[in-house]
This record gives structure tokens, sequence and C-alpha cells, in this order.
């Protein structure tokens, strides 16, 4: 693992618990931050973390070699 796919999963394990969480405000009723800030957020994250994912993995990939 290089520096730079292991940053990439640390951003997607960030945006994945980020999503997670949004999820578990919009559900309990009353969200913190108002229901139009977490959606948004929610938006956000769900790509996010998977396009940092796909980084990480190609990155790792390339420099298997």
């Amino acid at each position: 693992m290089t520096p730079k796919s292991g940053l990439f999963l640390a951003c997607s394990c960030i945006t994945a618990i980020a999503a997670v969480g949004s999820i578990f405000e919009i559900t309990s009723g009353q969200p913190d931050l108002g229901v139009q800030k977490t959606a948004i957020i929610l938006a956000l994250s769900i790509p996010l973390s998977g396009l940092f994912f796909l980084g990480a993995v190609r990155d790792a990939k390339a420099n298997m070699k």
C-alpha cells in the first residue's frame, strides 16, 4: 500500500461513516443539522466513498507491478 492509496482508503472510510451517520440522523426524526443539510451530506458522501475506494484500489493495483 502506498501513501496515496492509504489516503484514498482513509477518505473512503470517513465518507462511508458520514453516510451511515446521516442515515441514522434522518431516520431519528430530528437531525441535529436539519433535514436538508443532512440529506446533502448523505447525497455527497455515498458517491464520494465509492470514488475514493475505487481510487485506492486502482492505485494499489498500479503499484503492484
